[in-house]
């Protein structure tokens, strides 16, 4: 980009301080347009004589010179340089205690996925410490979303990229929930759909590994993986008062609107229920952390895949509700800003889903102090969620360095 005199800004102008870093400047962002003459009595006051703009977006162009060389009055630019600094502390802890927020939803979800490991681990030889350690686990969840008004998606950003039946079992017990929430499900309903979510995959401990993961499975070995749906009723049948309906998601998680499904081929309003709505969260998990890494796909990806390529195979309400409550740009999403910025939306609410948080890219600051942006609270706007792959390798490996797309549920008032 261009240098530009600072005695020749005005609003309107779009500016860089890449070159300055972050840390030596007083302004939320690097790049950013300026709005008022406050920003450029800071630029004076830093001592800049020059500054990086971007002419094609910038609303407005260079004072002319003869403008620029009329000489205020009165040298406001110690005033704009304190309430710059002052507003930009404001704002630096308002993100260490969101940046504490996600943290916590990460050791939430680790704490979680491991009592899940332990959960399966009950299932044969103490089936009902299973039964009473899940059930508390759900219970838990459950009671922090049935009064919420609304509902935050947190993306969990791991340390190690964890793949297995635990990391699954809570996405997709998370992702049932929130469908749950959105429909209006009584909290007796919300906790057996939590049970079942949790519990739906169980009978692939009954399946080897070699035929669970080949992606090119035989007519045989697709057979004998189908059944795990059979061999998860049998795991959890010692499992005292375990509900019908919990034992139905396990049975029908795989059955389709259409009547494609398996095992039985049911259709339409013959799924249970709670099946319907754990097979919609199950498909959209596995879309995002397939087995082959290569295949997955976004999470604005998903949504638009089920949506337009598999609508026949979920129930039309409960599809049309999920994607409503991920809204236009799910947790886990790359996007664009207007201002050429790109940022993987971190969280969402249910009650402002155009608006998510973002974590911004800047490779001039530390990953582990990565800049946050509520979108609600920016002059910055979403242009477009984008492809990874159409994303620069170096973006990628600072906002999504493992691959997984992983959620937690929290109320929010």
């Amino acid at each position: 980009m261009p240098d530009i005199p600072v005695d020749r800004l005005q609003p309107g102008i779009f500016i860089s301080l890449e070159s300055v870093g972050w840390l030596e400047h007083p302004f939320l962002l690097n790049r950013f347009r300026i709005t008022d003459v406050k920003q450029i009595q800071a630029l004076r006051r830093m001592g800049l004589t020059s500054v990086e703009w971007d002419p094609q977006r910038s609303t407005a162009g260079p004072l002319p010179d003869a403008v620029a060389r009329v000489e205020a009055e009165e040298d406001f630019t110690s005033g704009a340089l304190d309430a710059l600094l002052h507003d930009k502390r404001d704002r630096a802890q308002q993100v260490r205690e969101k940046r504490e927020g996600i943290a916590r939803c990460a050791r939430l979800f680790e704490q979680e996925t491991g009592l899940i490991r332990q959960i399966m681990g009950e299932l044969g030889p103490r089936p009902n410490d299973a039964h009473v350690h899940s059930r508390a686990l759900v219970d838990r969840l459950v009671g922090g979303l049935v009064e919420a008004k609304s509902v935050a998606v947190h993306l969990v950003n791991l340390k190690k990229s964890e793949t297995g039946a635990s990391n699954h079992a809570m996405n997709v017990m998370v992702l049932s929930l929130l469908i749950g929430k959105s429909i209006g499900l009584t909290e007796e309903e919300m906790k057996d759909l939590g049970l079942g979510a949790m519990l739906h995959d169980v009978g692939l401990s009954e399946i080897p590994t070699r035929v669970h993961r080949n992606l090119n499975r035989t007519a045989a070995e697709e057979s004998f993986y189908r059944a795990h749906t059979g061999y998860g009723l049998k795991v959890v049948a010692p499992m005292k008062g375990l509900p019908v309906s919990v034992k139905n998601v396990i049975a029908c998680h795989h059955e389709s609107w259409d009547g494609k499904g398996y095992p039985n081929g049911v259709s339409g309003t013959k799924i249970p229920k709670l099946a319907r709505i754990v097979a919609i969260a199950n498909r959209y998990d596995n879309l995002c952390n397939p087995l082959d890494p290569k295949a997955a796909l976004t999470p604005a990806e998903a949504v638009a895949h089920m949506f337009k390529k598999e609508s026949g195979t979920h129930a039309p309400g409960i599809l049309a509700a999920f994607v409503k409550a991920l809204g236009v740009y799910p947790p886990g999403s790359f996007v664009t800003l207007n201002d050429g910025s790109y940022g993987l939306v971190i969280e969402s609410n249910s009650q402002d889903l155009l608006h998510p948080l973002l974590m911004l890219y800047d490779a001039s600051v530390p990953r582990s102090e990565a800049l946050l942006l509520d979108v609600r609270e920016a002059e910055e706007r979403i242009e477009a969620a984008v492809s990874p792959r159409e994303v620069p390798r170096e973006v990628i490996e600072y906002l999504a360095p493992q691959g997984r797309v992983d959620f937690y549920l929290e109320g929010a008032s």
